[in-house]
């Protein structure tokens, strides 16, 4: 089970306490739009390096050469 722990910083309290079916659901929401935000993230990415990859081929020219050429 997950648990919550609470630090009073005044008092020095600690209190550690199971997590509360709305604070379970708030966690599963959120990892669920973290893990849509990744794989969004990695769409994109994939999609920028075909498209790299695409014009460099186009050009036929290494990405080394196309370095180069914009250093």
């Amino acid at each position: 089970m997950t648990t919550a722990i609470e630090i009073n910083c005044e008092t020095g309290e600690v209190i550690e306490r199971p997590l509360t079916a709305d604070e379970i659901a708030a966690n599963e929401v959120a990892q669920a739009q973290a893990e849509a935000a990744q794989h969004e993230a990695e769409a994109e990415a994939a999609t920028k390096a075909e498209a790299k990859a695409a014009l460099l081929e186009k050009l036929g020219i290494t990405e080394d050469e196309a370095k180069l050429l914009l250093g």
